[in-house]
């Protein structure tokens, strides 16, 4: 094992690396899938440094992400924590949110064949279905819980109220939201209440989606089937006002003597020891200096400068754009007056 370190995720007992590997642009959204035996040499790679802790879903791929997952830690199931999400369908081509009991015991059995395992160990609802009570999703996963197909439940993308909720029926162990230097949005509610209730927080990207590697140049290097071309803040429009933050955080990295994706890496460790982020890439040099922004070390007045840079300059543009349901679009009905089957 590397000198990564452990952190424990929520208080229900799930331990996983500091840092974790969000595994989506293996499959998709970020371009084409990539050669299969390059990332389960990366995702090898990964597990020799430390890092332990992979997040999939059933819809990176579609469904190939999962697969791909179970090759690569075929024989090397003890030595990880796995991660992955159910709750968005493409049935007919339509993009559908579902929390219905069936449907969650359906996309959890499903994924274990994929995955070739017995259990997962953190099931996250993707996204929170607003036809449906939270407490009506979460009484059958707490029962995938009973049984053994599941070990803990996770959420992701849900409002504090949806969090309380959920929280009551069975303890959630983890929220993964998006959280990064341009993505601040949690800090005033949803943070506070994980806080409160013993919930681990899993920051998917934590890069502003690569951002604060290349900055504006990023947008550059995007391949036509990459979604990030139509995300509102890599718009032109907004990119040129966007890459002022970049400029302003590389110029700090540069005095820190690091890269600004380290810099901007390490800022989201140091939110607190219940932060674990999960920033993705297929490339195992990326992999590598990603490792190493857990020896960037942060002053107050540093993390004062950083985040003055990204409100100085407010960032433009929403985080997706349409209707991809994030926490502010997840209240669920209320339970007494439902009249679902």
């Amino acid at each position: 094992m590397g000198g990564v370190g452990r952190m424990k995720l929520g208080s229900e007992g799930l331990e996983v690396s500091k840092q974790g590997l969000g595994c989506m642009g293996m499959s998709s959204f970020y371009g084409p899938p990539k050669p299969e035996s390059d990332m389960i040499a990366l995702i090898h790679h990964a597990i020799d440094s430390g890092i332990t802790f992979f997040d999939s879903s059933d819809i990176y791929g579609p469904h190939t992400n999962e697969v791909l997952l179970g090759k690569a830690l075929e024989g090397k199931r003890e030595k990880v924590e796995f991660a992955t999400k159910f709750g968005i369908s493409f049935a007919d081509g339509k993009r559908e949110v579902r929390g219905d009991p069936g449907y969650v015991r359906a996309a959890c059995e499903s994924s274990l064949k994929r995955l070739q395992m017995d259990c997962i160990d953190l099931y996250y609802q993707h996204r929170i279905d607003t036809r449906i009570p939270i407490e009506v999703t979460m009484g059958e996963l707490k029962k995938l819980v009973e049984e053994g197909k599941i070990k803990y439940i996770g959420l992701s993308e849900a409002s504090a109220s949806t969090i309380r909720r959920a929280h009551a029926v069975h303890p959630i162990t983890a929220l993964q939201l998006e959280w990064s230097l341009w993505t601040r949005d949690v800090e005033e509610d949803i943070v506070p209440t994980c806080r409160e209730l013993g919930i681990g927080i899993v920051a998917y990207s934590p890069l502003g989606r690569g951002f604060f590697s290349l900055g504006a140049k990023l947008v550059e290097n995007l391949s036509n089937n990459d979604f990030r071309k139509v995300l509102p803040r890599f718009q032109p429009e907004n990119l040129e006002h966007n890459k002022l933050i970049f400029e302003r955080v590389n110029e700090m990295a540069t005095r820190k003597g690091c890269t600004p994706s380290q810099l901007a890496l390490a800022w989201v460790h140091h939110q607190g020891s219940d932060v674990c982020p999960i920033p993705g890439t297929t490339k195992i040099e990326n992999f590598d200096q990603n490792i190493r922004a857990l020896s960037v070390k942060l002053m107050s007045e540093e993390m004062a400068e950083l985040e003055s840079l990204a409100s100085v300059e407010a960032v433009k543009g929403d985080r997706y754009g349409g209707n991809s349901g994030t926490w502010r679009e997840s209240e669920t009905p209320d339970l007494s007056s439902w009249k679902g089957e």
